[in-house]
């Protein structure tokens, strides 16, 4: 026998399932998954506001076409022949520095705004001059296909109905307004920056931001997977600027 160790995420018994101190029978039907996956990456229950704001990040990246690495990676293994599940791990497996990676890079960044609210923008145009003459990257800003993403614009519009647009989002506006003006052009906060943002006040760790993008996107890699292997010749070449979107529009709630 090796020497024990410990763990406080899950406890499993005979007939009983304990996740960080909740019997896992009494979460279901009364707690939506996306708060559950919140209760097991933080240890605790989300605040009501705290789970809707959660769930609309998850939702928020759910899918962005057949254009980005994971979605070609993901669709390219399953016309291979690659079991489904693998296929989708493939797609996961490509979110790294610049793809899903931006949310944790904005973090870091994020995390650093003035505790003094009134020096938010000197200490924005301050970072962006730095880095600008470092030559770094600022991750977060601007986007290869929307320069008013609605996405940002609906996450960033329920963060102040739910009270969750602090110091970090302003922080976050204010970085893209001095990179803005440094460029001489307008680099708005895009999604990755805004969920980094919202991360931020909900008081996740840097480290899982880009595992929650990957929680994300697993439904998206999904339909492409399952899509590509039912409709799709195998061993195909996939020329993802040839695509055409044929499905329905317009439906509402």
């Amino acid at each position: 026998m090796g020497e024990k160790w410990t763990t406080k995420v899950t406890k499993v018994e005979p007939n009983k399932l304990t996740l960080r101190g909740y019997q896992l029978d009494e979460l279901i039907g009364k707690l939506p998954f996306s708060s559950t996956a919140f209760l097991a990456i933080t240890g605790r229950l989300p605040e009501s506001e705290e789970g809707k704001l959660f769930d609309a990040i998850l939702t928020s990246s759910v899918d962005h076409g057949v254009t980005p690495p994971s979605c070609q990676v993901a669709r390219t293994l399953a016309s291979t022949g690659v079991p489904p599940v693998q296929a989708v791990a493939g797609g996961i497996s490509t979110i790294s520095d610049y793809h899903g990676g931006a949310i944790t890079r904005a973090m870091e960044v994020f995390y650093g705004v003035p505790e003094d609210a009134g020096k938010i923008v000197e200490s924005a145009q301050d970072y962006v001059a730095r880095a600008r003459s470092e030559k770094r990257v600022l991750f977060g800003f601007g986007h290869r296909y929307h320069n008013d993403d609605p996405r940002t614009r609906k996450l960033l519009s329920l963060a102040r109905e739910l009270g969750y647009h602090g110091g970090y989002c302003a922080y976050a506006l204010a970085l893209a307004d001095a990179l803005g003006e440094a460029l001489g052009r307008r680099l708005p906060l895009n999604v990755d920056g805004a969920i980094a943002a919202l991360l931020c006040e909900l008081g996740f760790s840097p480290d899982v931001g880009n595992l929650i993008f990957a929680l994300a996107r697993v439904p998206g890699l999904i339909a492409h997977v399952m899509e590509e292997k039912r409709h799709f010749k195998p061993m195909r070449r996939i020329v993802v600027e040839d695509h055409l979107y044929e499905g329905e529009l317009g439906r509402g709630l």
